[in-house]
């Protein structure tokens, strides 16, 4: 007699496996929840005993199944469109569908089989799966579930696979086809009959191992058997039994009593295959779910080879020599989910916010900040040098590493600074892309900022038209003969201590206390922006029109980086902080002094909506395919000049403990790193581990006395030929802003890039002084010849400083008056003896200590040139009193910032802007001439 190969007792055991490995995985990842779904046509009692059944199973192991069900009346669109649903839906791992299909329409099987994602297709039912099955490639393709069910009843039958001669009966998709193909690549001789097959009898007596799955009932006897060989028998049939109470009991494809006298091995009907395709669907989903858990962790970046050339051609050249990746490979490449991923073209793309819900229980890679000494007209790398060390960390230590940057604003790019994605062999790519509106982001910032402007102007000149009654009926009108409040109108109430929300309730006080802001024009700080240098536009006047009687007064335009919704936009942590940090931004005061927002105005919720898609990062790619986050790019003056808070968020999620972020701070160390210290990591809560310090000898040069350099005329000879008298004592600066960077309690290594000119001994010199001055290292770079290659000794020495444990701190108390915390900064950070606070800023500092935003933190508004006041000081000025001249607030973002002298907000084209050079090549469509 036969041994009886039980599915229901093999399943079992596989079940326990699968049990026992989600408890393993979700020890280690205790927000893994593997999550099937069953997309159910119609209501057949058949398929929802089957349902029931996974439902249980997966319940038992640990697995979430859920059954998602259609109406009989869907339609084939909407059955695809709700596979769709599912497929971009990180909740579900695996999504089978429940065949046959209860439906009133004519809707083609393959076509909705096929339309689930390849790789949560855990039925293994899409041509891609089964093709790589076909082809022997396991590692990509999901088996059938029946198929490899029986796979596993073969094996524990005993017989050897390798070398035996296997027939199958039937050729169906889900199970004929890929059990031939299973058997194939374990090495048997398989042989594929079907009903029509001539002298199938003979066939089937020469099978070591006969597979039937034909459909018909009780078709294979016992004749058609060779002595001990192995039966598998996926058929289930209803035939008429009067002795059964049902009128009819199941068989399979085969003879069970006749066959099992022969075999040395059967699957029983019930209790063979059936509970083997439940366990190998279960198997399939946790193997899925646990990929897909694994691929948030584990990254497999294809790195882009470079073609080196000597001399480096122009940026541009650089750039459109490489051919990037395509974004939504990169996006794959570091774990994203397609549902994570909005394309915005092949090359660049924005990441969706719920990217962090995913992987919230995941430890945060380590976190670097580059930054430089003060800087020249000579330049420094910043930018390069974040993108070498990135594509250093990537490409020569094999780590995951993510860069985040700031997104140029468009003046600059037309204007005489040119671009800013890096240089040489160390940029972000495409860089035309980079620099030329990107996602629009800059354009939604304009609009925003643009849309409160004209709602100021506009609530100001309705209020000085109207009578209270009347300004009142039309800020509350009656719709369908119902009065009521806005959600943001009741904020408004809230605010002002009215506890009425029936509008026809309040008092006439009341109702003009609501309606009438009272502002004082003189006290307007909210500027129109555009992002476009235009001198002209610095100051202008509006309400000329006659429509506005009269009502004239003088303003100007920003650029849009100096609006304050980049700020908030860089320095926000989720969708509803940005709405809360967009309706507290402050636009005047009211004529009793208090502060008058944008929650004021009504418009909060317009701007969030306006700016709900700038929010999410925008991912590229570095010359060499690492990722790259380009988000936010707020004026580095008057605001704190860093990339957004999201983007390192999500990034440090992304590349996970092992991984490193990299970061640039704006300017110099005394400005952009301490803001980025003192504001960013205070919101953020984000630890630094590292400062990287970018310097060069030239500009060190500078710093120690070397002659001015002119626009367009030659770079004096000081600067190429050797000086080791103007290196010493320009690296006072160096010296000075690494002494910076340790009162912070984070360790400094210093990044020498070099230049040909350069000399051994000035190098030299370079590295000693800054390791005398309290540098954890200091290391000559090359990338911008060399890319990555070129920033090896920059990478590594990072890796070592990150492992030393941070003792990071702020510099300052949030509970300092507003006047000693500048205080603390002009001592500490600049060098100055003392603070001078002008008459103006002073009854500023007493303005918003009364309005209650004294415990904000201080963005310092001073020359970028000097670690003074004074552009022409360069070095380490010491002695000065810093003069204050005004203090403004920007509380939405959260910062009050003193201006320490003039600061310009609108900057001007030069005589000969960039532009002159910019073009586009009419055949290919190519950019020309960008920086």
């Amino acid at each position: 007699m036969a041994m009886l190969l039980s599915g229901t007792k093999i399943s079992r055991e596989i079940l326990d496996e699968v049990k026992s490995s989600v408890a393993d995985v979700k020890e280690k990842y205790p927000k893994f929840n593997p999550t099937l779904a069953i997309v159910q046509v119609g209501d057949l009692a058949e398929s929802n005993i089957y349902i029931k059944k996974k439902i249980e199973a997966g319940k038992n192991v640990g697995i979430r199944v859920e059954c998602v069900k259609l109406p009989k009346s869907a339609t084939q669109l909407q059955v695809l469109s709700k596979i769709d649903e599912l497929n971009d839906s990180p909740d579900y791992d695996g999504i089978i569908v429940q065949l046959p299909l209860d439906t009133e329409n004519d809707i083609d099987t393959h076509i909705v089989t096929n339309a689930v994602n390849v790789r949560k297709d855990v039925d293994g039912l899409t041509i891609a799966n089964a093709g790589n099955i076909s082809q022997g490639d396991s590692e990509r393709g999901i088996p059938s579930c029946t198929p490899s069910g029986c796979l596993e009843l073969i094996r524990k039958s005993g017989i050897e696979i390798c070398g035996a001669r296997a027939v199958v009966i039937g050729r169906s998709k889900t199970v004929g086809s890929p059990m031939a193909d299973l058997l194939k690549w374990c090495d048997a001789t398989v042989t594929v009959c079907h009903s029509k097959t001539k002298n199938l009898q003979d066939i089937c007596v020469q099978a070591d191992i006969l597979v039937v799955a034909v459909g018909q009932p009780e078709m294979i006897t016992g004749d058609f058997i060779k002595q001990g060989a192995v039966i598998i028998d996926c058929g289930i049939n209803p035939i008429p039994d009067s002795t059964k109470k049902s009128g009819r009991r199941l068989v399979g494809d085969v003879h069970f009593a006749s066959a099992s006298k022969v075999a040395s091995a059967i699957t029983p009907v019930p209790g063979g295959v059936g509970p083997m395709t439940v366990a190998m669907l279960l198997r399939n989903t946790f193997k899925v779910a646990k990929k897909t858990c694994e691929n948030l962790t584990k990254w497999n970046v294809s790195v882009l080879p470079l073609e080196l050339k000597t001399p480096v051609p122009s940026d541009i050249d650089v750039a459109q020599a490489q051919t990037p990746k395509d974004i939504s490979k990169l996006a794959e490449e570091i774990g994203l989910l397609p549902s994570e991923v909005e394309l915005y073209g092949k090359k660049k793309a924005k990441v969706m916010l719920n990217t962090l819900e995913r992987r919230d229980d995941r430890k945060d890679g380590r976190y670097v900040v580059v930054t430089g000494i003060t800087p020249t007209p000579l330049g420094e790398g910043k930018s390069t040098t974040t993108i070498g060390l990135v594509q250093a960390l990537g490409t020569q230590t094999n780590k995951s590493v993510f860069a985040c940057v700031r997104q140029p604003s468009q003046g600059p790019t037309f204007g005489i600074k040119g671009g800013a994605a890096g240089g040489g062999y160390s940029q972000v790519i495409p860089m035309d892309e980079f620099n030329l509106h990107l996602t629009g982001d800059l354009h939604a910032i304009t609009a925003a900022n643009n849309l409160l402007a004209a709602q100021l102007d506009a609530r100001i000149f309705h209020e000085s038209t109207q009578t209270d009654t009347a300004l009142f009926n039309r800020l509350v009108p009656a719709k369908k003969g119902v009065r009521k409040f806005s959600d943001i109108q009741l904020r408004r109430l809230k605010k002002l201590g009215i506890n009425e929300t029936d509008p026809d309730s309040l008092t006439s006080e009341e109702k003009a206390k609501f309606a009438r802001l009272n502002i004082d024009k003189s006290t307007i700080t909210w500027q129109r922006v555009m992002d476009t240098n235009d001198r002209f536009l610095r100051k202008i006047t509006v309400g000329q029109g006659p429509a506005e009687q009269g009502r004239v007064r003088e303003t100007q335009f920003d650029i849009t980086v100096a609006s304050e919704i980049m700020a908030v936009l860089a320095l926000t942590t989720s969708l509803a902080d940005m709405r809360n940090r967009l309706g507290k931004m402050v636009v005047a005061s009211d004529t009793d002094g208090n502060p008058v927002t944008a929650d004021d105005l009504g418009v909060t919720g317009a701007l969030t909506v306006l700016m709900r898609e700038a929010i999410k990062p925008n991912l590229m790619q570095t010359l060499e395919g690492q990722p790259v986050f380009v988000h936010a790019g707020p004026f580095a003056n008057i605001a704190h000049g860093n990339s957004s808070i999201i983007a390192d968020k999500i990034a440090l999620k992304l590349v996970g403990e092992e991984g490193f972020v990299v970061t640039e701070a704006g300017f110099g160390a005394d400005i952009g790193m301490e803001k980025f210290f003192d504001i960013k990591c205070r919101y953020s809560g984000l630890i630094p581990n590292v400062v990287v310090l970018v310097a060069t000898v030239r500009a060190l040069k500078m710093h120690g006395g070397g002659p001015n350099v002119t626009a367009g005329a030659p770079i004096p000879s000081a600067y190429s030929e050797e000086n080791i008298e103007l290196v010493e004592q320009g690296c006072s600066n160096l010296a000075k802003q690494i002494e910076n960077a340790n009162m912070f309690g984070v360790p400094v290594v210093v990044a020498v890039n070099q230049f040909s000119c350069d000399s051994v001994r000035e190098l030299e010199t370079v590295q000693r002084v800054a390791k005398e001055a309290g540098a954890f290292n200091a290391v000559i770079c090359n990338h911008w010849a060399e890319g990555g290659a070129g920033a090896a000794d920059l990478a590594q020495a990072v890796i070592e400083a990150t492992e030393k444990p941070s003792q990071f701190r702020f510099l300052y108390s949030l509970e300092l008056s507003l006047e000693e915390k500048i205080r603390v900064i002009a001592r500490e950070i600049y060098g100055a003896e003392d603070i001078e606070l002008s008459n103006e800023s002073r009854k500023k500092i007493d303005l918003y200590t009364q309005q209650g935003f004294s415990s904000l933190p201080i963005c310092m508004a001073k020359t970028h040139l000097s670690l003074s006041h004074d552009p022409a000081l360069k070095g380490r000025p010491t002695g000065f009193t810093l003069p204050i001249r005004d203090v403004r607030a920007s509380v939405g973002a959260g910062f009050i910032y003193p201006l320490v002298g003039t600061m310009s907000t609108m900057p001007g084209l030069p005589t000969r802007p960039c532009f002159y050079d910019i073009d586009i090549d009419l055949k290919t469509g190519e950019v020309l001439g960008l920086m």
